[in-house]
């Protein structure tokens, strides 16, 4: 496969630290002319679950042969493996805790192997880093035409990441909140699939806690400001939002609360 030059990042990092600027330093004295792309790296801390989505929705709209480093690693120094992975028509390197694994289990072609072959790592290898000291050179070589088979040895039992899924009970749709994006929308794992099956032709009404959503919006601004709504947002899952405000807010609680809330759809 072709590589495209383009390495993304993804972590729980944040920004007020170096650490990133420290694994784009790695990757660039590998390959000086490799482009750097920032996912996110607001992860809620240790979150692979909300790292696992972002990277699925995100990773598609990159050009075949992109690199993506996915570094939501709450294990890091443990026994957990460090891997690499082909898929889709991209790479991927990061822990084997689940992070990969919404991407790996929709491709069956996916070819994977667990990071063994130190000479593509840092010389000095930390315990609490490995983001800069071996997933930012693997990064770097892969985007240079290294193929992972060269990197370690295959593996076909990535992690399995538990992924809290609609269903039906009582004549009810229940889902539940996935995560809250930065404009404080609620992003459920409801689908429009999902929907569409359940509803047929109904207009449906949306419940979390005690308020209650008649039917669903086209835009943000489709309704009145301050109102609570529901719509189909632009990865194809329900998501319930204020025009011109925070859903997050509206509803009283905390963002890390919200993660898990049920919603209901009847």
């Amino acid at each position: 496969m072709d590589r495209s030059g383009i390495i993304t990042f993804l972590t729980d990092f944040g920004l007020s630290d170096a650490y990133t600027a420290m694994m784009k330093g790695v990757v660039l004295s590998i390959n000086r002319n490799a482009d750097i792309i920032d996912i996110t790296h607001n992860i809620r801390f240790g979150s692979v679950y909300q790292g696992a989505g972002i990277l699925k929705d995100a990773y598609s709209y990159f050009p075949e042969g992109t690199v993506h480093v996915a570094v939501v690693d709450p294990g890091v120094g443990s026994s957990r493996r460090l891997i690499a992975a082909k898929a889709a028509g991209h790479f991927f390197v990061g822990p084997d805790n689940g992070i990969l694994w919404p991407i790996i289990k929709d491709a069956p072609e996916a070819e994977m192997v667990e990071l063994t072959e130190k000479r593509f790592f840092l010389p000095d290898i930390t315990s609490t880093f490995h983001g800069r000291d071996i997933f930012a050179p693997v990064a770097a070589h892969i985007s240079l035409g290294i193929e992972i088979s060269r990197l370690g040895h295959p593996i076909t039992d990535p992690e399995k990441l538990i992924m809290p899924l609609p269903y039906i009970k009582d004549g009810i749709l229940k889902g539940e909140i996935i995560r809250v994006d930065n404009f404080g929308n609620l992003i459920t794992n409801i689908t429009l699939a999902d929907l569409s099956s359940f509803l047929g032709d109904k207009t449906p009404v949306i419940q979390i806690g005690e308020y209650k959503i008649s039917g669903i919006s086209d835009t943000y601004s489709g309704n009145d400001k301050d109102k609570l709504m529901a719509l189909i947002n632009s990865s194809n899952h329900l998501e319930i939002a204020v025009n011109l405000g925070r859903a997050s807010e509206y509803i009283g609680m905390v963002t890390d609360q919200i993660p898990g809330t049920c919603v209901e759809v009847y």
